[in-house]
């Protein structure tokens, strides 16, 4: 055999098929951690490196012994081949019947058995009924007669293969655009070799030789190009339906002109109007139509990171999202636009609040409770005194209310307490501080306000609790509450001095009788010229 024989040059071909097959299947060993299928993938490069390197030696073997030997050692690869492209293409789109070993062993029962056949051929001739070699040729090369299994063989191996085509055309229109790359790769590495394999056994080949080897070539050739263009079984399918469109946040994808690209199944929960018709679509637009708050900041630079919270209202029902800006990156690292997640945090939102409610609110009186009063009147007291304003504050207390707990039970005292704090939400200014200082004890803070005005708001509450008994199922209760009230004056006096100087003056005004108001100024205590409540 010369070097520049037919049989020489396909001999070389079929080599760098084997090759490529090596290196292919190298590849996906050393990447088989960036997607599940390249393992699938790697056997299915390994098995025909095999396959082609024996066929290989097989063209070069100058004996019916040798021949022999080397088509004994393709079938320990070629039977399996069209078994793990079909395993390949299932966990491609998402077929998960077949992806585990206890499920996916009975595929390989034909192709165990065909081996098996093969290498046991001289006993039973059920695979070959006869090999011998062509006669009036130049090189060694063999014709064989088929028997029984090798018809089933090829019809189970035909039939691997189609059920992969029919899988992706089934799933072509399933499948965004940039996915159909991929498929066509995948579909011709499948397509190729069958049409290859039947022209042999159709007697249609050049010297009747097998082309599937080389046709493996061109092959391996289309599986390196789409690797590095389309980033072939590293982003696949089974991505997007199961973690995209598995996730239970929402996920839109948008361009550089903020037009929808993609979105999630959850996506469309959170916004009904994501339909297939929003695809192309402004987000904006979109947006709109479903949260009460102000639009997504859609004007932010798409190169950083953002985030804002929303509260959405659908179907009378009240949620809550934390919404995140991420750019999106081609493979090159150019912008291509940026998701938009969109994360439920409706219930965070209101534990938050409620335990937010539990340290800020009264729990009896659903008003500040002391703590939160303090707080919210250091700021007052700072805002009046940055803005130079005066700032004045109450305390009052409710007259003999332990007798009223003695004689009617707690019950009628907390009734009682509901009720002042009712007649006072009433009749306070809508910019009022109003909180529980103590038991029966109440604080009010009153910015804008000076020492007089105060003292004639502290009159009108006065004169209000008075005339509103409450009534209970024993009779019309009367009651009162004692007051005092002091003026910001200094920046440097703490609220602490106020609160305790308006003290001083509510026990004066207890001392005094009760149901009156005092009033503390400049180290002196003086009752409150009443004037006729407004």
């Amino acid at each position: 055999m010369t070097m520049n024989s037919p049989i020489s040059q396909y001999i070389i071909i079929v080599i760098i098929s084997g090759v490529l097959n090596v290196l292919l299947a190298l590849y996906a060993y050393y990447n088989k951690s960036k997607f599940a299928g390249l393992k699938l993938f790697m056997w299915s490069t390994l098995l025909s490196a095999v396959y082609t390197f024996a066929f290989a030696f097989e063209l070069a073997s100058d004996t019916l012994g040798e021949i022999l030997f080397w088509t004994k050692i393709e079938y320990l690869g070629m039977p399996f081949i069209s078994i793990f492209s079909l395993l390949l293409i299932m966990h491609y789109v998402g077929i998960e019947r077949f992806n585990t070993p206890k499920k996916a062993w009975g595929l390989f029962v034909i192709p165990a058995i065909t081996l098996l056949m093969v290498m046991t051929n001289d006993f039973h001739h059920l695979f070959y009924k006869e090999v011998f070699l062509r006669p009036n040729v130049d090189s060694p090369m063999v014709e064989v007669v088929p028997g029984l299994w090798y018809y089933v063989h090829g019809s189970f191996t035909s039939g691997s293969m189609f059920a992969s085509l029919f899988i992706l055309g089934r799933y072509w229109r399933k499948k965004k655009t940039i996915y159909r790359k991929q498929m066509i790769t995948l579909a011709i590495g499948i397509a190729l070799p069958m049409i290859g394999a039947l022209s042999y056994t159709l007697g249609l080949t050049p010297m009747g030789m097998d082309p599937v080897p080389v046709i493996m070539c061109v092959t391996s050739i289309l599986y390196v190009t789409a690797i590095f263009s389309t980033a072939l079984l590293t982003v696949a399918p089974i991505a997007r339906e199961h973690i995209f469109e598995s996730m239970r946040d929402g996920v839109l994808v948008l361009n550089l002109e903020n037009q929808i690209m993609d979105f999630n199944g959850a996506a469309t929960q959170i916004i009904p109007a994501l339909t297939p018709l929003a695809i192309g679509q402004k987000l904006d637009h979109i947006w709109k139509r479903g949260a009460e708050s102000e639009a997504f900041s859609f004007d932010v630079d798409p190169t950083t990171e953002h985030e804002q919270e929303f509260k959405w209202i659908r179907g009378g029902e009240t949620f809550y999202y934390r919404i995140r800006a991420s750019k999106l990156l081609k493979p090159n690292g150019q912008l291509a636009g940026r998701t938009i997640v969109m994360i439920d945090v409706t219930e965070h939102t209101l534990l938050q609040n409620k335990l937010r409610h539990l340290a800020e609110i009264d729990g009896l009186t659903a008003i500040y409770n002391r703590t939160f009063f303090m707080e919210k009147s250091r700021q007052l007291l700072l805002s009046a005194h940055q803005r130079k304003q005066p700032c004045s504050f109450i305390l009052f207390d409710i007259d003999h209310f332990k007798l009223i707990n003695d004689r009617y039970g707690h019950s009628v005292g907390d009734f009682a307490l509901q009720h002042v704090v009712s007649i006072c939400q009433q009749t306070l200014p809508a910019s009022a501080l109003f909180g529980r200082y103590g038991g029966e004890e109440f604080a009010i803070g009153l910015p804008d306000t000076k020492l007089e005005q105060a003292g004639q708001i502290a009159e009108n509450l006065r004169a209000a609790i008075e005339s509103n008994p409450l009534y209970s199922s024993a009779k019309a209760l009367t009651i009162t509450a004692s007051f005092g009230v002091n003026q910001a004056r200094e920046p440097e006096v703490p609220l602490e001095t106020l609160l305790s100087e308006a003290d001083v003056a509510l026990y004066r005004s207890k001392h005094n009788g009760r149901n009156c108001v005092h009033l503390y100024e400049q180290d002196s205590i003086h009752a409150i010229k009443a004037k006729k409540p407004y």
